[in-house]
């Protein structure tokens, strides 16, 4: 079964009785990229009371409400993407609070809408597992290897050459199978090792 994610980030705006919410969903690729993103708009937006998240990233799902009531903000936002089948994706919604109480239902539906508002304007992409490989080939072989590698539209991360020539190639891991079986077609001499 597909997963999905976003093709770009989204931000969007709106007031609820004169507090300020920015509803934002963007692609990550790990918890750690989300929280350097987090890091990034809390820098960007120093005066706001919240930066509230939820994370869909496969194991490394979580949550924060980031000092509002709990479970007003992070699990609600959480459940937009769970509706919306999303993986590798952080929903952060900044808010400034404007001097009127919004109580906790309130702050779901404040929260939840924000994040709803945002992905309503994201564009949603199937989600695709990469793999990386290093291709070590006789240099004889390397340019035909290269020319079959940008047919399929396969990454060329890096190369390194010794007595070999070392290929880093980023593909899709669904393909890993059949590059395996085309190498030797490819370069008699040619090995492969997974990164990861």
């Amino acid at each position: 079964m597909p997963t999905y994610t976003l093709a770009a980030a989204v931000e969007v705006e709106a007031e609820i009785r004169k507090s300020r919410f920015i509803g934002i969903v963007m692609p990550v690729d790990s918890r750690d990229a989300a929280h350097a993103e987090l890091e990034r708009l809390r820098a960007q937006h120093r005066a706001a009371t919240h930066v509230c998240w939820a994370l869909m990233a496969g194991g490394q799902s979580g949550m924060s409400d980031d000092g509002e009531p709990s479970g007003t903000a992070g699990r609600p936002m959480l459940e937009v993407l769970r509706h919306h089948e999303l993986d590798g994706v952080l929903a952060a919604v900044v808010r400034y609070y404007g001097g009127i109480k919004l109580g906790s239902g309130g702050l779901v539906r404040a929260y939840t809408d924000a994040v709803a508002s945002a992905l309503k304007q994201a564009h949603r992409i199937e989600r695709i597992a990469y793999a990386e490989v290093e291709i070590t080939i006789a240099y004889a072989d390397e340019s035909h290897l290269r020319y079959w590698l940008q047919q399929k539209q396969y990454t060329l991360v890096g190369s390194s050459h010794d007595t070999l020539a070392r290929l880093h190639v980023r593909l899709p891991a669904a393909d890993l199978d059949q590059l395996k079986e085309s190498l030797p077609r490819l370069a008699s001499n040619a090995s492969i090792r997974q990164i990861m």
